[in-house]
């Protein structure tokens, strides 16, 4: 069982890392040798490409739930803001982030590729869940 907040926090974390690169003061390459905080992680270009797709399909079919993601996850804006900012109950802003969340999980489920981020991940309810199937 993936860990979606997980993935999509460091896809965040990625994506605003991206968006505030800037190549006019500092020669490319060394931007983020100069930037980069010890206590951020990324993930690799590669999952956050795998990523992207996903929010690209949601942000096709489900414009407001990609809209959620985007301020909570690139932008960093809380979960109980965006409630107040939307005047949406905090159930309902739970309920939208699940559904946003659960349509790139089965997205990335899709895919069949495993994120290089998971391999050091230990579900113990998965390895549990192994064990009974098995």
């Amino acid at each position: 069982m993936r860990n979606i907040q997980f993935i999509l926090e460091r896809w965040g974390e990625w994506s605003r890392q991206r968006l505030e690169m800037d190549y006019s003061t500092v020669a490319a390459g060394f931007k983020h040798l100069l930037s980069a905080t010890p206590n951020k992680i990324y993930c690799s270009d590669r999952d956050a490409t795998c990523i992207d797709r996903c929010v690209g399909q949601l942000k096709l079919r489900r414009p407001d739930e990609y809209a959620l993601l985007h301020e909570h996850y690139i932008k960093g804006v809380p979960k109980r803001a965006l409630g107040r900012k939307l005047k949406l109950s905090e159930g309902m802003v739970r309920i939208k982030f699940q559904m946003a969340e659960g349509f790139i999980e089965g997205c990335l489920a899709m895919q069949g590729q495993p994120l290089e981020m998971e391999a050091g991940f230990y579900d113990p309810l998965d390895a549990l869940a192994r064990e009974c199937c098995a």
